[in-house]
């Protein structure tokens, strides 16, 4: 018997995020009925600049409400360049999420899809699977809406804490530890920059100590120049790794772009009672209502939420349908024939969408993938 129906928290957000969302809802759905499930619940919500400019509050008390009683939260971008809050910064109720539901590990799957080409000449260039794991409530990022600024002088402060650093990084092992029950190596690398700032000196130190209990696993380490570079060398030579908030900011665009750009990007940002599954990039909205969008992204976004949930409800078939639905990404793009917009061709939300749905209806359940 099936269990009891989900429910998701939907916030579409900004641009050319209804457009992307609509699509990303049917094809979960879509997947969970194909295993047997029952139709997830859905609550949709408002949130963005949209919202701020409607409510003059980007991130509503109801809002917050929905997304806590929900299941999983699954969002899709937010923000526009031209609504901005009176001290001149942009609307970003996505990071007032974080801090809000203690989404303190912002995961950034790396993965190559078939048919995607890589910008790199090496061929393992184009089968790249790391995960850059982001601490995401503290670091450069604590200083938001907190800096100060004079006509002379702005300062903004990097916060490290021994409880944020030691719960991402007891996260990254943990994360390295199921990926090598899959056959990966088993490494986590900390990216810091160790040599320079007390920071993240003292980063490294709780790294070490969080690594004293997870034996099987390899500790690694690099400064995060250094790591930049490797990025675009030898990915490959990363399992796990893990980071500063604002280092994996960076750093995650980076890994975007080894496989396809931001729209083939997805991530989650999970905390210990709730998590918010998006893609990586913004809310496009030159391109909003044109159609060129790529959903890609916010897809395989929507496979990372029913997996996290297949752990978090100790339910398989969840799994299972979280694999059917990144197969059927991978099956899509596979010939090489389906080309998005912003990789010159002329795919976008209909062409990728339809590709992406004919390919799931055509997997069998019993396709090792799938299994």
């Amino acid at each position: 018997m099936s269990a009891a129906p989900l429910t998701l928290a939907i916030l579409p957000g900004d641009g050319i995020g209804m457009e992307i969302t609509q699509p990303c809802v049917e094809l979960v759905q879509a997947a969970l009925a194909k295993v047997g499930e029952p139709a997830a619940n859905e609550n949709w919500l408002e949130a963005g600049a949209g919202a701020y400019t409607k409510l003059g509050n980007a991130l509503p008390h109801e809002t917050i409400a929905g997304c806590r009683a929900a299941d999983a939260i699954l969002l899709a971008a937010m923000g526009d360049p031209e609504v901005r809050y009176p001290d001149g910064t942009e609307i970003i109720p996505q990071i007032d999420l974080r801090f809000e539901l203690e989404l303190y590990a912002g995961v950034r799957p790396v993965r190559s899809v078939p048919g995607i080409k890589g910008p790199l000449a090496d061929p393992r260039g184009d089968q790249l699977d790391f995960v850059l794991v982001r601490e995401s409530t503290e670091g450069l990022f604590a200083s938001v809406g907190k800096g100060t600024r004079t006509q002379e002088e702005a300062t903004d402060t990097q916060v490290v804490t021994r409880k944020g650093t030691a719960r991402v990084c007891e996260f990254a092992f943990r994360l390295a530890e199921q990926r090598k029950a899959r056959g990966h190596v088993g490494e986590v690398t900390s990216v810091d920059k160790a040599n320079v700032f007390k920071s993240m000196a003292f980063w490294r130190d709780v790294f070490d100590d969080v690594a004293k209990s997870h034996r099987e696993i390899t500790p690694r380490y690099g400064y995060v120049d250094a790591v930049a570079m490797e990025m675009v060398r030898r990915p490959w030579i990363y399992d796990v790794m893990v980071t500063e908030n604002m280092y994996g900011d960076i750093l995650s665009d980076l890994a975007a772009g080894l496989i396809g750009g931001l729209g083939m990007a997805p991530s989650a940002d999970i905390g210990d009672e709730h998590a918010v599954f998006q893609p990586c990039h913004g809310s496009a909205p030159d391109i909003a209502g044109t159609g060129k969008a790529n959903p890609t992204a916010m897809f395989l976004s929507g496979a990372m939420m029913l997996e996290w949930l297949a752990g978090e409800k100790d339910n398989p078939a969840l799994a299972r349908a979280a694999r059917l639905l990144s197969a059927a990404v991978d099956d899509a793009f596979a010939d090489g024939t389906l080309v998005s917009t912003e990789r010159g061709g002329e795919a976008g939300v209909v062409a990728i969408t339809n590709a992406v749905s004919g390919a799931l209806d055509q997997i069998a359940l019993e396709d090792p993938r799938v299994k």
